[in-house]
């Protein structure tokens, strides 16, 4: 299963920042959702449902923690992404991510080496 735009959003922050409760979380997508609190509340109870978040407690406070990995996220995108849209069974080459935000140098590469083993073994669909 793969996160769809607006749990993106969410797991990006949390891919940054690691940890955050659902106020921080809020918080912080506001601007770019548009969401009431309630209904980030919601969409977070859904992708802790969906394997995509998961609740730690710390110094008693709810918070909420990536479920998924971000590189493979986003190898799992990336090939859906070359597959279904630009009709292609190779995945796009990583270096097309470079001056992103989201993503360190040594990342990318990490992320070419997962693409390249995913074009090699088929790979699997998150």
């Amino acid at each position: 299963m793969k996160p769809n735009d607006t749990e993106l959003i969410l797991l990006k922050c949390l891919w940054q920042d690691t940890r955050l409760s659902a106020r921080e979380l809020h918080d912080r997508t506001v601007e770019e959702t548009g969401w009431s609190y309630s209904s980030t509340r919601k969409t977070l109870d859904r992708m802790v449902e969906k394997g995509f978040l998961r609740v730690e407690i710390f110094h008693g406070l709810k918070t909420f923690v990536a479920g998924q990995h971000k590189l493979e996220t986003m190898a799992n995108l990336i090939r859906s992404f070359s597959q279904n849209v630009l009709g292609s069974e190779a995945p796009l080459p990583a270096a097309a991510f470079t001056g992103s935000k989201l993503l360190s140098p040594d990342e990318i590469e990490e992320l070419e080496d997962l693409l390249d083993s995913m074009e090699k073994g088929g790979g699997k669909d998150a």
